[in-house]
């Protein structure tokens, strides 16, 4: 029996399952990976914390990921959430899951999910090759050449995990695209996604570090209503935390071409209703008419945030609370259920967590990850114009397209 041979370039999270899933199947299994260790990225999603997934059927799943989900679809149903918590339980990895629904190892150690994916990978025989980083990839007829610094390697299946452009201090530069390209490929523009917003407005600076547990985001785009929900925490130009970073993934495709800011509103008490504050504002502004009004709208928000809110209504925050006119009131419930900002343009692509963009999918075989250009060569990962919401979302695209890829490749 003829060995069948699988080399991945990219020991991410994408590229390690794909090593695992494709040795399983009998693959001989070599990884080529440019940093000097495996799972660089890995180690430092979640805040070193490593959010595996999401507690979420694969129907809902398939539709949070957007424009993106048709595609996903055949491997999140292959590769599911519960599937993901499974295959880690067996290596030992057992899991919890949080009131919002991320998925966490219950060590809360990245490091801990990066060595037992590297464990099975070695317990398979797969091969890894650091400090090895890819030069080109040329098909010569049926046969991949893989060049390195010094060595070529002759192979039939190739499957690029390589990530995308955020965070390149993890080794995630780009190279994956040019491969991709090379090899008659389309890759759709990088661009930031998961990171931070930059407002046209400079109040922001002065609640640097102010974060809300749970604020609303909405905006209008394309005669459509966008909402995120979530944390969010005031930087010293605009807005951060998952809520903001959640919006940035739709911002980000309209930013870049767009010569006028895009307005959002923030609605800073999401569970009552605009009629509900207002009556509450009513009724403590009754019990205590000495109290300053900053004093009594702190019940609904962090003090510097009211501070603010005030200005943005044309109120003084230290007008008692039995002075305020109806008027005034009624600006600061707007202001506190609408506050408006306008955002000019997200943070560098090398802060996003994520990277929105990347190989053409309508090029990529959904069933297998075979490219329909290419036979042979596979992609997995980040690598692809596939990304997810914040909350394990994005990490799920990699297992799933990671498992279906090396299985497919090692059955081919």
């Amino acid at each position: 029996m003829i060995e069948k041979q699988v080399f991945i370039i990219g020991a991410g999270p994408a590229g390690l399952f794909a090593s695992i899933f494709a040795a399983r199947k009998g693959a001989s299994v070599t990884i080529l990976e440019s940093n000097p260790g495996p799972g660089r990225k890995l180690l430092i999603t979640g805040g070193k914390r490593c959010n595996l997934t999401h507690h979420v059927e694969p129907a809902q799943l398939i539709k949070l990921y957007g424009k993106c989900g048709k595609f996903l679809s055949f491997c999140i149903y292959q590769y599911s959430p519960d599937y993901v918590q499974d295959f880690f339980a067996q290596l030992g990895v057992n899991t919890k899951i949080e009131e919002d629904g991320c998925i966490f190892p219950t060590t809360y150690k990245a490091e801990d999910v990066n060595n037992a994916l590297i464990q099975k990978a070695k317990s398979l025989h797969v091969k890894f090759l650091f400090n090895k980083p890819v030069l080109d990839i040329v098909k010569k007829e049926n046969v991949f050449l893989i060049k390195t610094k010094g060595e070529q390697y002759s192979v039939e299946k190739v499957i690029i995990a390589t990530g995308g452009v955020s965070w390149p201090q993890t080794g995630s530069t780009g190279d994956g695209y040019r491969f991709a390209k090379n090899l008659g490929h389309s890759v759709t523009e990088p661009r930031a996604s998961l990171v931070p917003l930059i407002t046209k407005e400079q109040w922001t600076s002065k609640l640097a570090g102010t974060s809300i547990a749970n604020m609303k985001i909405s905006t209008n785009l394309d005669k459509k209503t966008i909402v995120t929900q979530g944390a969010t925490v005031f930087t010293h130009n605009g807005l951060g935390g998952p809520a903001a970073q959640d919006m940035s993934r739709y911002l980000t495709d309209f930013l870049p071409a767009r010569k006028t800011p895009i307005g959002i509103t923030l609605d800073l008490v999401p569970n009552l209703r605009l009629e509900e504050i207002e009556n509450q504002i009513i009724k403590l502004t009754e019990e205590n008419p000495k109290k300053k009004i900053e004093n009594i709208l702190t019940d609904f928000m962090p003090k510097r945030v009211v501070s603010v809110t005030c200005n943005l209504s044309g109120c003084n925050d230290d007008v008692p609370a039995g002075q305020l006119k109806k008027d005034i009131r009624k600006n600061i419930v707007r202001i506190i259920k609408a506050m408006p900002l306008s955002v000019i343009r997200t943070r560098p692509i090398e802060e996003a967590t994520v990277t929105r963009g990347g190989v053409n999918l309508a090029e990529i075989n959904s069933k297998t990850m075979e490219s329909k250009i290419c036979p042979g060569l596979f992609f997995a990962g980040e690598v692809i114009n596939a990304d997810g919401p914040c909350g394990g979302y994005s990490l799920q695209i990699c297992w799933s397209t990671g498992a279906l890829a090396g299985t497919c490749a090692a059955n081919k």
